[in-house]
């Protein structure tokens, strides 16, 4: 989570621990949950509303498609699998063996 482990969301638990006190923990813990939900409910909202302005083609667009980084990941990283080179039978070659060589590919 957010890149954190074990070790450091404990040691923050321990510093909040002793900032606040164990009598105004529960309650900062209660409102920082209302807070992310409000969040959530405010991005959930927006993301209607674009889609409702946008019309029926975008009513189903998701927010993380826009992100240049997915993009790259959905293309180029995650169908390695599925690429023309990639479905090619590969051999190991046995000394002194030449390499294919395709004089169209250079």
């Amino acid at each position: 989570m957010f890149g954190m482990g074990v070790a450091e969301i404990g040691l923050i638990l321990v510093v909040a621990l002793l900032v606040f006190g164990p009598e105004k923990l529960p309650e900062l813990a209660k409102q920082a949950g209302g807070f992310v939900r409000t969040l959530r409910q405010m991005a959930d909202n927006a993301k209607n509303d674009l889609g409702r302005e946008m019309g029926q083609d975008f009513s189903d667009l998701n927010l993380r498609d826009l992100d240049p980084r997915e993009i790259v990941r959905r293309n180029f990283l995650d169908d390695e699998d599925t690429t023309p080179a990639a479905t090619k039978e590969t051999r190991i070659l046995r000394p002194g063996e030449i390499p294919p060589f395709d004089p169209e590919s250079t």
